[in-house]
């Protein structure tokens, strides 16, 4: 009877034991994708209605399946195109913000597409694989892309525009972006820190009051 009852207390905790010891790796993985998704592990929580469980297994789904993605360099002459059409679209928001957005977003998805991500015509896998390499600025693309579908208003764009250059020069540079000041006054080519889109609140036509 001792026998039956010293085993029965050693089986009991040895549950417990187990039950703590997953508890414990759930929570470092759950730490370690919070750490790596910033913002987006948050985002990602909501869009799952507060589930955190359902929440990390997508992310940790997105891990596995783009984590070993080894991102492509651009050529010299590629990189400068693409430098050179993105300051070509920032001149154009002002007289055209809703093309502007459009051929921003675009321009992202190619770019992102030659730096080894998914094709943008595949836009939640594109996103998805972003994320998993440049959380910070995913967002930006988020609201850029929804922007250049639905019908926002030019101060919206504007924004989606300021947000979604921070992923540009991520890619761009092959490493996260600079200050958050570089990233929301970035330079442009009249060379005086203002951003064209800057001036929309006044000069764009169609400006939403």
């Amino acid at each position: 009877m001792l026998t039956m009852v010293i085993i029965a207390v050693i089986v009991i905790v040895l549950a417990i034991l187990l039950y703590i010891g997953r508890g414990r790796t759930r929570g470092s993985r759950g730490q370690g994708l919070k750490g790596r998704f910033g913002p987006e592990y948050a985002r990602t929580v909501a869009a799952h209605d507060g589930d955190t469980k359902a929440a990390e297994q997508e992310l940790g789904a997105r891990v596995k399946e783009h984590g070993s993605l080894t991102e492509q360099p651009l050529s010299p002459a590629a990189h400068e195109r693409y430098v050179t059409r993105w300051d070509a679209i920032q001149e154009q928001f002002v007289e055209s913000p809703q093309q502007a957005v459009i051929e921003a977003d675009a321009l992202l998805a190619r770019l992102a597409r030659d730096r080894g991500f998914p094709d943008g015509e595949r836009f939640d896998d594109q996103i998805a694989a972003l994320s998993v390499h440049h959380s910070p600025y995913v967002q930006g693309y988020r609201h850029m892309h929804t922007a250049a579908r639905d019908q926002s208003g030019t101060e919206e764009m504007r924004e989606a525009m300021v947000e979604a250059r921070s992923l540009f020069e991520a890619l761009i540079a092959g490493q996260p972006a600079g200050s958050a000041s570089d990233r929301h006054h970035p330079q442009s080519p009249d060379g005086k820190g203002h951003a064209p889109w800057a001036l929309s609140r006044r000069h764009a036509k169609g400006s939403s009051t």
